[in-house]
């Protein structure tokens, strides 16, 4: 007797199966595969990053021990570590990029209208980079330091929602600032970069493309005054300028007019801004560099709650294919909380889900916050066990 869809299965409905099918013939993902697709490929990947599993054996032996349910939960041929590592290291991680760039476009027309601390029309993107450490003897392709590897995430973080709109996999050695060059400047849109992105010839790119920038400025500045706007000192703001650059290179690279705010927050500490806005109050500037600490926070829940610091497999392209399925399921889970209208965070989702995907409740009814009822809170029969 049918008594529901997995809860597995449920989440994976909202994938765009069309969408992936078209991904896989794009790079001839499944060129000479006979039972192991890169569908089932990816429900292994996603499984494990859902449920926390710690290696490839441990994902065989969990979803082995539910071969009865695995074809309800979407595979069509059995799960082997041999057969999966061999996946991860020779299809395609560019397969799982544009699935996850994908549902990327998805997401960020679901959080469209999501605020995100400023009161602002404008679309505002987080620029930075996290580093993940690996082991060099065991990565070898990915060098870093004399003696460790690691691989480098840069990422385009819009604000609203935290949704990733770009990310770009590199090795360790990749400096952030030719990040630049991968990047389509969007007219209007704001993009806020912490001061190791300086580069006035890239910046004054964006400036001609139509864009804003607010980023922090390095204490070597070389900047000559034009005039002073007024500022707002009993508000933080110690002055609002409008100057040049009279650096040899810094004003070859951007020749334009920029604009300065020297901010003092509440610990007293002072920073410096730069801006090619010259319309937004100081202070919403100051906001805007101050919701740039979402991206922090964003490589801070990935790292602690997705499987991206520790690889199913050793060689680049199962490292990125990894790191793009658990890009993918973060915003997979952001599109169905949105879609169910879920109050509870992407966190205690996860969390719920790590231990409910072989049951067969709803996802509307096991994901809401249901209160408990009142009889259970203030029962006289209940014995207490600390006055």
């Amino acid at each position: 007797m049918n008594t529901g869809k997995l809860v597995f299965a449920q989440v994976m409905a909202h994938l765009p199966l069309t969408t992936f099918r078209c991904c896989v013939a794009r790079y001839n993902g499944e060129h000479k595969v006979k039972h192991f697709s890169c569908l089932d490929q990816y429900l292994c990947m996603a499984f494990a990053q859902l449920t926390y599993r710690e290696s490839l054996r441990d994902i065989e032996a969990c979803l082995r021990s539910q071969t009865a349910k695995l074809y309800h939960m979407g595979f069509r041929s059995t799960v082997a570590r041999n057969t999966l590592a061999n996946a991860n290291a020779v299809r395609d991680w560019r397969i799982y990029a544009d699935l996850a760039q994908s549902l990327i476009s998805i997401a960020r027309k679901l959080y469209s209208d999501e605020p995100f601390g400023v009161d602002l029309a404008n679309t505002v993107y987080a620029l930075d980079a996290t580093t993940i450490d690996l082991c060099l003897s065991v990565f070898p392709w990915a060098p870093f330091r004399s003696t460790k590897a690691a691989v480098k995430m840069h990422t385009l973080l819009d604000l609203r929602g935290s949704i990733p709109s770009f990310i770009h996999i590199s090795d360790g050695k990749w400096h952030e600032v030719n990040i630049f060059d991968m990047l389509v400047p969007e007219a209007g849109a704001f993009y806020v970069m912490d001061r190791g992105y300086i580069d006035f010839e890239q910046l004054h790119r964006l400036h001609q493309a139509g864009s804003f920038f607010v980023i922090r400025a390095k204490a070597n500045l070389r900047f000559q005054r034009r005039y002073s706007r007024e500022s707002d000192r009993t508000g933080g703001i110690i002055c609002d300028q409008i100057g040049t650059l009279t650096g040899f290179y810094s004003a070859q690279g951007y020749p334009t007019p920029l604009r300065r705010i020297r901010v003092k927050d509440a610990e007293g500490k002072t920073l410096v801004f730069l801006t090619n806005n010259t319309d937004l109050p100081a202070r919403t500037i100051a906001e805007l560099y101050r919701c740039r600490w979402q991206i922090e926070l964003f490589f801070k829940w990935i790292k602690q709650h997705l499987r991206i610091k520790s690889f199913f497999g050793t060689s680049e392209n199962a490292v990125k294919s990894q790191i793009w399925i658990a890009v993918s399921v973060y915003v997979l889970v952001a599109i169905l909380k949105k879609r169910l209208t879920l109050s509870a965070s992407l966190y205690e989702i996860l969390q719920i889900l790590s231990l409910t995907m072989f049951e067969r409740i709803p996802l509307d009814q096991l994901l809401a916050r249901i209160p408990p009822a009142p009889d259970l809170l203030e029962n006289p029969n209940q014995l207490i066990l600390f006055d």
